[in-house]
């Protein structure tokens, strides 16, 4: 276990630990929704822009300081329409699903608020806006968790136990959780298909790394264009995996995005995938929550 913030470019090399996920499953499975829309950048949140991150645009032509109406619509369909699209394929399917929350955004839909108690889902925190913490003073960035936490369990009735900021922390970040205290994890890495600890003010801190290459952003980002391409990527990777899974089970994130792949052209990609899925046995479909559970309980840190 090396300590936050130090490099490891070895892991856990060519030996990797048998998770031993439950039932004996090839493959730990866990779909990501990330709430974000409504606590982006934006001029009537006082921020002076307005955020064009992850929307049909691949830059916003409206000059700076200005009020991006176009930029605000897509993040809005997100929440009007797209979240629904998606919890749809996933409720007729039975599926777990995590959402990867922004404390505001949650706030802003209480509605959404009210379906996600209801799925029994749990619920990462996303931080207290859709902003890089890696921006904030270390001030503030306290003050953004403080407020994350106190904003989710007013709206959902329960405390967050995960954390995942956008795009990645700042140096500071599992030193404020830790001393925030009650997280059980943190998703802020890229590093691994299986979870990891690292040193947190002398403690173990458990890293249940997530995915941008599995992820809806690719769409804006030019590698996918259609449901087809979406598909064919993702397949690939589960059976990539579910065939390594007889001798090295690993996990797997998706990470999806309701303003993208909410949209029917898209989202029929999904529906895809999740039909291959479904047709295979010893897959652990799971919330990100039953990982870090899983990892903390079958493979906790070792002594020292």
């Amino acid at each position: 276990m090396i300590r936050d913030g130090e490099r490891d470019l070895i892991g856990y090399g060519r030996t990797p630990p048998q998770p031993h996920w439950p039932g004996g499953a090839r493959l730990a499975l866990n779909f990501v929704l990330n709430v974000e829309e409504g606590s982006e950048y934006a001029i009537d949140l006082g921020d002076g822009q307005t955020d064009a991150g992850l929307v049909e645009a691949a830059s916003s032509p409206v000059p700076a300081g200005g009020r991006d109406l176009a930029a605000e619509s897509m993040f809005e369909y997100g929440g009007r329409v797209g979240v629904w699209r998606v919890l749809r394929l996933f409720a007729e399917r039975g599926l777990p699903i995590t959402f990867f929350g922004c404390a505001l955004a949650i706030e802003r839909n209480p509605e959404l608020a009210a379906a996600i108690r209801e799925s029994g889902n749990d619920v990462c925190c996303h931080g207290w806006r859709w902003v890089e913490h890696f921006k904030l003073t270390e001030a503030e960035e306290r003050e953004h968790i403080r407020r994350a936490v106190a904003s989710l369990t007013a709206s959902l009735g329960s405390r967050p136990l995960g954390w995942y900021c956008r795009y990645a922390p700042s140096v500071n970040t599992r030193r404020l959780l830790a001393e925030e205290g009650g997280f059980l994890y943190d998703s802020d890495s890229y590093a691994d298909e299986l979870p990891f600890y690292v040193e947190v003010s002398g403690k173990p801190h458990l890293v249940v790394p997530y995915s941008l290459t599995n992820n809806d952003t690719k769409f804006v980002w030019g590698s996918l264009g259609t449901a087809d391409n979406y598909f064919a990527w993702h397949r690939d990777a589960f059976d990539m995996l579910y065939a390594e899974g007889a001798r090295a089970p690993k996990m797997m994130s998706v990470g999806l995005h309701a303003r993208l792949i909410g949209h029917p052209a898209r989202a029929a990609g999904l529906a895809r995938f999740l039909d291959h899925v479904a047709r295979h046995r010893d897959v652990w479909i799971c919330n990100r929550i039953d990982i870090a559970r899983h990892w903390l309980t079958r493979h906790p840190p070792a002594p020292g």
